[in-house]
This record gives C-alpha cells, sequence and structure tokens, in this order.
C-alpha cells in the first residue's frame, strides 16, 4: 500500500488531511506535536508519533523507518511555540542559524529541504483535498452592503501587503479603518482584537501570500472562524479563492447563515 507522511501541526486541518488520505488509498504515518495537534489524530492515522517543535532529526527518524517517501505538511505550528515549549536538536538550531530571519515561508522551505535531502518530498496537500478549496462568489444569501464591498476592496489589498512583509494572513476593517492586523496571535484572536475595537459590521479579509508556498501554509477558515465573528457581531468574511482552504463547508455556511454573515470567495 502506498503511504504518506503527515506532518500534523494545530487545528482540524491534519484531521480532514488525514481522512482524504485514507479515502484515496493512502496508509498514513502522522508525526504530531505536543501542544499542538489535537488528540483525536490517533483515530485517523494509522501509526502516529509524537515530538516536540524542532526535533527534526526525530521526525525524518519516523518517516525513514516507516518507508514514508512523500509528506504533507498539515496545520500551523503557533509562533509562540518558537519561544516556549519547543526543543529544537541540534539539526534544527543549525538550519535556523543557516535561514537567519525567522519568517515563515522561509523556515517551512528550510525544513521542506532538509526532507528532500534524506529522500522525503513535501508535496501541497490541495493535490488530494482540490474538493475543499474556496470557490469563488458569494458562499451565503446574504449580500454585501456597499459599505462592506469598499471595506472588502480596502482590507483585500492591506491583507497582500501584510501577506509580502510576512506579517500575518488576516486584516480586520470598517468603514475603511483598520481594527486590527494579524501577526503572532492567530486569525481568531486578530477577529477577536478587531470586534473590540470596531463593534459590529467588522469585515475580515483573510488572503495567502502573495509569494505563497501551496505546500505550506495556505489560509484556512472553518466554522469556528465563524464563531468568532458572530461573538463579535463581524459581518463579512472575504477569504480568497482557490489559494484557500474551507474546513467543514457545510457546517461553516449553516453557522455563517445563522449569524447574519456574509462569506465571500474573492
Amino acid at each position: 500500500m502506498k503511504k504518506i507522511g503527515i506532518i500534523a501541526g494545530s487545528g482540524t486541518f491534519p484531521l480532514t488531511v488525514a481522512r482524504a488520505a485514507r479515502d484515496e488509498g493512502y496508509r498514513v504515518v502522522a508525526v504530531a506535536h505536543n501542544g499542538e495537534t489535537l488528540p483525536e489524530m490517533a483515530a485517523v492515522a494509522d501509526e502516529l508519533s509524537w515530538i516536540y517543535v524542532g526535533e527534526l532529526n526525530k521526525l525524518i527518524a519516523v518517516f525513514k523507518e516507516a518507508g514514508v517517501s512523500e509528506a504533507v505538511m498539515a496545520g500551523g505550528i503557533k509562533k509562540v511555540r518558537l519561544f516556549g515549549n519547543a526543543k529544537p536538536d541540534m539539526r534544527t538550531l543549525m538550519l535556523l542559524a543557516r535561514v537567519g530571519i525567522k519568517k515563515d515561508d522561509n523556515l517551512l522551505r528550510a525544513v521542506a529541504d532538509e526532507l528532500a535531502s534524506e529522500g522525503i518530498r513535501i508535496r501541497s496537500a490541495t493535490e488530494m483535498l482540490s474538493s475543499i478549496l474556496t470557490p469563488q462568489g458569494l458562499l451565503t444569501e446574504r449580500r454585501l452592503t456597499s459599505r462592506e464591498e469598499q471595506d472588502a476592496d480596502y482590507g483585500w489589498s492591506l491583507a497582500k501587503e501584510i501577506g509580502r512583509l510576512d506579517i500575518g494572513q488576516c486584516v480586520v476593517v470598517k468603514d475603511r479603518t483598520v481594527l486590527a492586523v494579524e501577526s503572532i496571535e492567530g486569525t481568531d484572536e486578530t477577529i477577536r482584537r478587531g470586534g473590540l475595537h470596531g463593534g459590529k459590521g467588522a469585515v475580515v479579509v483573510k488572503v495567502s501570500k502573495p509569494q505563497q508556498d501551496a505546500r505550506f501554509d495556505l489560509p484556512t477558515v472553518g466554522p469556528r472562524t465563524i464563531e468568532v465573528m458572530a461573538d463579535v457581531g463581524a459581518t463579512v468574511l472575504v477569504i480568497e479563492a482557490g489559494r484557500s482552504i474551507l474546513l467543514e463547508k457545510k457546517i461553516l455556511t449553516e453557522k455563517a447563515r445563522a449569524g447574519g454573515i456574509s462569506v465571500l470567495g474573492r
């Protein structure tokens, strides 16, 4: 049976990737991260090993022992873990010294190169999961108001710029005013912060970086994103069509309809 390795980060995305891979006939060998990966991964992977962030040698050893030659990265690792719960081995420390500035894409490409040097090729998860890529157009019945359309345009250009600078992928705006810019805290906390400043009617825009490598960290939203938006009264979610991922799309759109939230693939 063909095998696929999954380097599992946080959230439900690694679970989605594992299930899809099994549906495609793969035997799933997952490496999960302590403090990040959901324990439910044990139920969907055929083989599961746990490591700490930064244990690159151990990750490679697990895949080589299992005979894995192709792997995907699924789910992020919170940047704060790099300063807390990480246990970098010597190989990781040497990699960090080579890469220098801790930009997400640079680090991930360096990790992919390390794996490739050991005969393990990193693939894009979307090669197996095209069905969950965000489609273009309005995904809920509620149309954007003219003010929301202006905010969506404004937020789009800002989100692309912060992505280009490798700051984050998400902005929250209202009345062409920036309420929050994503940084180390992640999308949910960015939305909460924006809602705190702007109140009801905020527009959330999440895009891929202009330089995005499809193998790593494509922007992802799910039902939890909608729940957080509803909590703070945000009314529009704009996410990049074809270059972002919708988790549990049916549940996401149902929650959006119930909360009076427009979801637009742009």
